[in-house]
């Protein structure tokens, strides 16, 4: 298991510094316009990124788990809120994701006009990173 660790912990920080890097850098080379609004790069970004949230869910369940299980589980500590922040932090961004991702490929899926979509992308781009990169260094650390 410490292997899977630690290899989901580089893939989890490999993929935050893409998205990290990619949501910097795409205003100062992609010019938005109505038929192409977001660079096509993010074709190849997204599956990355829902293999993050998936490995994110997964590690930070387990992670969760792991500490629930411990005597003192009634007790505030920071690595319980510090699991917890990750599990339910990937649970939230995997929603906003897997639904604004699902609607990219489905056209017949309207509930989302293109001003909210670009608000949740960005609000997606900005907490993905920061999620997977501190479980991948988690994972990486071996805890």
């Amino acid at each position: 298991m410490d292997a899977a660790k630690r290899v989901a912990g580089a893939v989890l920080i490999v993929i935050a510094v893409i998205v990290a890097a990619h949501t910097i850098s795409e205003p100062w080379y992609h010019t938005s316009t109505p038929e192409q609004p977001y660079s096509p790069l993010w074709t190849y970004i997204d599956p990355l990124s829902a293999l993050a949230v998936i490995l994110g869910v997964a590690f930070g369940f387990a992670g969760k788990r792991a500490l629930d299980g411990e005597p003192s589980a009634s007790a505030a500590t920071w690595g319980r809120l510090a699991a917890n922040t990750l599990f339910y932090g990937f649970v939230f961004v995997g929603i906003i994701f897997f639904t604004d991702y699902f609607s990219l490929l489905n056209e017949a899926y309207t509930a989302l006009n293109a001003s909210a979509a670009t608000i949740l992308w960005t609000l997606v781009d900005a907490l993905l990173p920061l999620l997977a990169g501190a479980l991948g260094a988690a994972l990486l650390r071996g805890e």
